[in-house]
Parts: C-alpha cells; structure tokens; sequence
C-alpha cells in the first residue's frame, strides 16, 4: 500500500493498480502535480464485469493528507454507490465517520451512511478496490 508522504511513490502506486490486481482491466488515472508537493489524481479503474471506478483526488504530500475526493463505483451505465467528503453536520447517523460517507441505495443521492475505512490521512483505493472486488467478484457475485 502507497502512503501519501511521497507523490512520486504514489504515482508509481496508481499506474502499478493493473499490474497488482487481476480484476482490473485497464486504468485512466493521471496524476496532474501542481508543484512539488499537491497533486490531484483523476480518472477511471475499469474492472471486468463492466464495473468501473471513477476517482478524483486532491493530494497535499507535504502534509501526507487527501484534501478532497470523490470515489464513485458504476456496474455498466448504473451508479451504484459513492464516497465524498460533503459535510452534513447537521445528520447524526454521519458523525461517527465526519464528514466522510458513502451513499447508497435505495434513493442512493440521500441515503448516506458512515464510512470508517474512508479517511484524510491515508490511501484510500486499496480498500475501494478490494470493496469492488468483494462486492462484484466474490465467488456467486
């Protein structure tokens, strides 16, 4: 797993994903650096079974911290659950996991639930992927 001390490494991390999970089929994911030390990750992990990861990133390295992001997971042409950092401090069932939260279904834009797997101060897509790859790749899945 790739900290996020360096943007290098973490480069090296995101274009190895297809080499390090046979799931994945091929990956869009770019890392534009704004400077020596931000950088923003954006683009899609394409998995087999028409599931698709679309991801946005924006990284400070200096202080080892996702500033923001945005994960969302399509099977074909159907969302089917999101992550984002969108405050609702003003929903109890959230703050255990503040302000990070994934929606799902049913009414995927309003039912949000806590996320404890999803943080600031790590890499957040090993677990992404391994949820992908539990959830659509599980033996009967």
């Amino acid at each position: 797993m790739s900290s996020l001390d360096s943007i290098a490494a973490y480069e090296n991390f995101i274009y190895g994903l297809p080499n390090q999970y046979p799931q994945i089929l091929y990956s869009t994911l770019v890392l534009k650096r704004f400077g020596p030390h931000v950088g923003e990750i954006s683009g899609s992990i394409f998995f087999e079974k028409e599931v698709r990861l679309n991801i946005r990133e924006l990284i400070d390295f200096r202080r080892n911290r996702i500033k923001t992001y945005s994960y969302e997971v399509y099977r074909s042409r159907d969302k089917q659950y999101w992550y984002d950092d969108q405050p609702h401090p003003n929903d109890p069932t959230l703050q255990s996991t503040h302000p990070h939260h994934k929606h799902i279904h049913p009414d995927v834009k309003h039912h949000r639930i806590p996320t404890p797997n999803i943080h600031f101060e790590q890499n957040n897509l090993p677990f992404l992927i391994q949820e992908i790859i539990d959830e659509f790749f599980a033996q009967g899945a």
